[in-house]
């Protein structure tokens, strides 16, 4: 008697995916036959919050995971502004899942409402593995690298999103 395949969902902004996010698959991999990865905020890019684009942020944790044997799901998710229809949402986008690893209050508040079971991540060095951080580090042009990885690092690359950056800093500095 074959057992059906264990599906877990780890959703995320991935502004850029960094070392922790990579971190946190890598856990939770052993524990699921299949995994989505939900790309939360797709609609939004070339802010400095979300300075790159869901298509992006897709190359970046395809080309990082390359290596993980294990079926993936890197889906794009458009953000609701209402949180009572959220869990409809993500289930209307994504294919069944059993499981959604997450740390976020509200994420854990929404699905457990909504009969969904729900992992706590391990969490992994936030001092430094923040988006905001990881930002605020390419912006200043300072080390940022060690952060994400390498696989990830040269999508920025490619995408020349440090000089994206910058100029959305320049302008949004302008604005304020």
């Amino acid at each position: 008697m074959s057992h059906s395949p264990k599906r877990g969902m780890f959703l995320g902004r991935f502004q850029p995916f960094h070392n922790g996010h990579d971190a946190v698959v890598r856990a939770i991999a052993p524990e699921v036959d299949e995994l989505i990865i939900a790309v939360g905020s797709a609609q939004y890019s070339h802010t400095l919050r979300d300075p790159f684009t869901a298509g992006e942020r897709i190359m970046m944790i395809t080309r990082a995971l390359e290596d993980l044997p294990l079926t993936k799901y890197v889906l794009p998710i458009e953000d609701i502004e209402q949180n009572a229809l959220y869990v409809a949402h993500i289930c209307r986008l994504t294919p069944p899942f059993d499981v959604i690893f997450s740390n976020n209050p509200l994420v854990i508040r929404l699905f457990q409402e909504a009969g969904i079971a729900v992992q706590r991540v391990p969490p992994v060095d936030r001092g430094h593995l923040w988006g905001t951080k990881i930002r605020e580090l390419m912006i200043q042009g300072e080390e940022w690298r060690r952060y994400v990885p390498p696989k990830v690092a040269e999508v920025i690359d490619e995408i020349d999103g440090i000089t994206r950056l910058r100029q959305i800093a320049e302008t949004d500095q302008l604005l304020k």
